[in-house]
């Protein structure tokens, strides 16, 4: 099961008290205040694991609480601080509050790490309060409360390119045959119901890309209609889309409605999406009306297209290539 968004409910820790204390030696009878502070509470804190996939671990575990601070003691002692709790999160996760609709952090990095939550801070010993018309104050504070909050951790996944397509297609082929991620593959509709990234490894050039296989898109789908719907936001950082269409028209299915669709589909979704690089893969060019459907779509729209075959593999050597310098340029600026 894939969790690309859970609500949580965080606190950070709580201040430790500080102490009201006074130094009681033998041989020294006014020895003065010797209250130590409180120590601070721990910070809600959410790191960047790439070792983490996805965001099930909070889907059942909502509520995270920092460590409270040690109360100080006498003799001097203060307090220790609360350890923070680290939430760790995949690269591309957006801290939602869930109050505000605000987004509080955006961790896009590896190792990036920031504090969505403060501890309170420490309360203040006797000693402090220590003057020269002062010399045994009775007072301390306490300590103060960490700060807390309801928020939304929503993934959008980090990709170097999107592919969006309808059911059958062919995207899960495509990325089977070019990564070494393995989506299911079946004949028929909405076999991947969960987004797959897959790595393009150019060993030869010392080059690597990631793709985002999202699930096939339906008409509608803007409007929550389909399963794509969901993941549509998993393409949303991805520089270049590279659109899947059925040149063959297996089903009925034709090429240039298909193509016009997707366009309407992603315009009414985030007007950004349509603003992006795309390419377009016209697979199954070894069914006989293949050619005929692409001579069509050719002169109907200015676009690039590159034929391919997942079944036969014709031109999906063209198309890595294409794909990792449209990637790099893109990289460059």
């Amino acid at each position: 099961m894939f969790i690309d968004e859970a609500p949580v409910s965080l606190k950070a820790g709580d201040g430790g008290a500080g102490c009201v204390s006074f130094r009681r030696l033998k041989f020294r009878p006014k020895g003065g205040p010797d209250g130590g502070n409180g120590g601070k509470g721990g910070d809600i804190v959410i790191a960047c694991d790439g070792n983490v996939g996805d965001l099930k671990a909070y889907k059942f575990n909502p509520i995270a609480r920092a460590k409270n601070g040690i109360a100080g003691k006498g003799n001097d002692c203060d307090g220790r601080n609360g350890a923070p709790s680290v939430l760790k999160v995949p690269a591309g996760t957006q801290v939602v509050d869930e109050g505000t609709e605000e987004i509080v952090a955006d961790l896009v990095a590896q190792e990036q790490r920031v504090v969505a939550l403060k501890g309170g801070v420490g309360g203040r010993c006797n000693l402090s309060y220590k003057s020269s018309i002062n010399r045994a104050p009775q007072q301390s504070t306490p300590g103060i409360p960490g700060e807390e909050g309801r928020f939304r951790f929503v993934l959008k996944t980090i990709a170097d390119v999107g592919l969006v397509g309808f059911p059958n297609a062919g995207k899960s082929s495509l990325t089977n045959l070019i990564t070494r991620a393995r989506p299911k593959m079946a004949p028929y509709p909405f076999t991947t119901l969960n987004p797959n990234i897959g790595i393009v490894d150019y060993r030869e050039l010392f080059e690597r890309i990631s793709i985002a296989d999202i699930p096939g898109l339906i008409t509608g789908a803007h409007a929550n209609r389909g399963l794509g719907h969901r993941f549509l936001r998993h393409i949303e950082r991805c520089p270049l889309l590279l659109l899947i269409l059925d040149m063959a028209g297996v089903d009925g299915r034709d090429p240039c409605r298909d193509y016009r669709d997707l366009i309407k589909e992603l315009e009414l979704y985030n007007h950004g999406l349509t603003a992006k690089p795309r390419l377009v893969a016209a697979n199954k060019m070894d069914e006989p009306a293949a050619e005929e459907n692409l001579a069509e779509f050719r002169r109907s729209f200015k676009v690039g297209v590159l034929p391919i075959s997942c079944l036969s593999e014709e031109g999906i050597e063209e198309l890595k290539t294409v794909l990792l310098k449209q990637v790099l340029e893109l990289r460059s600026g």
